[in-house]
């Protein structure tokens, strides 16, 4: 809303120094700074609020059980990431941006999602929270309209269906008929990938604001085009006012994770979770680098595999051998290194670094293809 106050005042009365707002870099800036503010001052209330009202992390059965400890500590803390994010973009951001809308539209609906579960399993006391099969549902459909929508509008027509492929130069995969199921499924294995990372404290949020980190600096790329030229990848017009989106997500990450690192004292919940995997699909799927996510999201993706081979193994020896065995101690693989003895705060760091990593190799991928 400022963006556009202060754009009136410079048509109306010539740029008396409210011009700076007109720059990406700068509306980015002031962004994360008040994600970041806002989520500090929001965290103690929304947290006081949440013991108050005793909405508690319920006791994981299917975890270990040395987190029973962590029963009771204020869940659906992702209402601290939505609000710190959506303040900033609806302040410095072009809310009239069909990326922008997209991307607010995904956010939110899987955020919805998130809470809608969160709040059967821990106001409700119902076991296993949304039935799966209706999350999964909530997931799809906003998947299909994501694809939809990028599939038929006119500012995606000239690359609709287009993708970049990491490390080759010129070249582009164009995925036809087939772009809309592939953006349902990538919106549906992001945000369940995050849900299954957030199992450690800071452990998703911190992964999460590195990885948001580099998408910031890729949508800011992708909808500039002289740097899109330079780099040879897709100029998508329009495309860089997501970076105001994401370094806002950034900001309240990083105000997140002062609540949320060891020990937590809360957590974000399926309601910050999904809110911030469908993010990270959406988007990647909305800039072209789908096929970045594997490098990119290598932490997320390699809890989800982890949880996919651990389950496929038990299957198969229990069928063969009438025993079901294991590969891992326990799944997801960060749950495998604790059993293993490892401390919380070092896997989460250790993972931080991995991340860090992926991110630069997934930067430097444009300058060695």
């Amino acid at each position: 809303m400022l963006y556009y106050l202060f754009n009136y005042i410079n048509k109306v009365y010539g740029p008396p120094g409210f011009d700076i707002f007109r720059f990406l870099t700068f509306r980015s800036a002031l962004a994360a700074i008040t994600g970041l503010f806002l989520a500090v001052y929001v965290g103690p209330r929304i947290i006081n609020y949440l013991t108050k009202n005793q909405i508690g992390e319920a006791k994981k059965q299917d975890g270990p059980k040395f987190h029973w400890s962590k029963a009771g500590t204020p869940t659906m803390g992702g209402l601290i990431i939505l609000l710190s994010v959506f303040v900033p973009v609806l302040l410095w951001g072009d809310i009239k941006s069909v990326y922008v809308i997209l991307l607010t539209v995904g956010t939110l609906w899987l955020g919805a999602v998130g809470f809608l579960d969160d709040y059967l399993k821990v106001v409700k006391k119902y076991p296993n929270g949304l039935i799966g099969r209706y999350k999964l549902l909530g997931q799809v459909f906003i998947g299909l309209v994501i694809g939809v929508a990028i599939y038929l509008l006119p500012e995606f027509q000239d690359f609709n269906t287009l993708t970049t492929v990491p490390f080759l130069k010129n070249v582009n995969l164009d995925l036809s008929v087939l772009y809309i199921p592939a953006v349902v499924f990538i919106v549906t294995a992001t945000s369940n990938a995050v849900n299954l990372t957030d199992g450690l404290d800071g452990l998703a949020i911190g992964v999460s604001a590195i990885v948001m980190i580099a998408l910031a600096l890729l949508s800011y790329i992708t909808g500039n085009v002289r740097l899109a030229e330079y780099l040879n990848i897709i100029y998508m017009p329009g495309s860089g006012e997501l970076t105001v989106f994401v370094a806002a997500l950034v900001g309240a990450s990083l105000g997140f994770l002062w609540f949320n690192c060891y020990p937590a004292q809360v957590f974000m919940g399926d309601t910050g979770s999904l809110a911030l995997g469908g993010a990270f699909g959406i988007l990647a799927v909305l800039i072209k680098k789908e096929l970045f996510i594997p490098i990119l999201g290598g932490v997320f993706f390699m809890e989800t595999i982890s949880v996919i081979i651990q389950r496929l193994y038990f299957k198969y020896t229990k069928k063969k051998y009438g025993e079901g065995k294991r590969v891992f101690k326990m799944a997801p693989i960060h749950h495998h290194f604790e059993m293993k003895g490892w401390q919380e705060p070092k896997i989460v760091v250790r993972f931080y670094i991995i991340a860090i990593i992926l991110a630069i190799v997934s930067l430097v991928s444009f300058k060695i293809r």
